[in-house]
């Protein structure tokens, strides 16, 4: 098996969308191993498992927003994204695993998971804070 992935630098890969901590279909391809395009066609024929709580596709706004905020490359059109991506909660991306079977994705699989806890716990340990 492979060297775990830091933690921190998939916590980075999370962002706050519509409430709710969510990764791009492209993120989690990429540490999966795996095209976006496939881990998209694996969803769609698995949709039944992927209610609109576990995984949405965002509007042209919210991408814009997240691409300038976050400096992702390759924007919509021109040697880019053809369609907006799709973002997976925590909850999606535990059911990504019963959808994605190489090695590579269930072992990193459990560490996004394990990100995913770890920014909960921080959130909820310093709630106090942030409001």
């Amino acid at each position: 098996m492979s060297k775990p992935f830091p933690i921190d630098l998939i916590q980075k890969k999370i962002y706050s969308i519509r409430g709710k901590e969510v990764m791009l279909d492209s993120d989690l391809a990429n540490l999966y191993g795996v095209e976006t395009f496939n881990l998209n066609k694996a969803v769609k024929r698995n949709i039944a498992r992927f209610p609109k709580d576990f995984m949405f596709e965002l509007t042209l706004e919210e991408f814009e927003s997240l691409t300038f905020q976050t400096g992702i490359s390759k924007p919509m059109g021109r040697g880019g994204r053809r369609f907006l991506p799709y973002v997976f909660t925590e909850q999606g991306v535990a059911t990504l695993s019963g959808v994605l079977k190489s090695d590579q994705a269930v072992a990193m699989n459990i560490q996004v998971m394990r990100a995913f806890v770890a920014m909960r716990r921080f959130i909820s340990s310093n709630a106090q804070v942030f409001q």
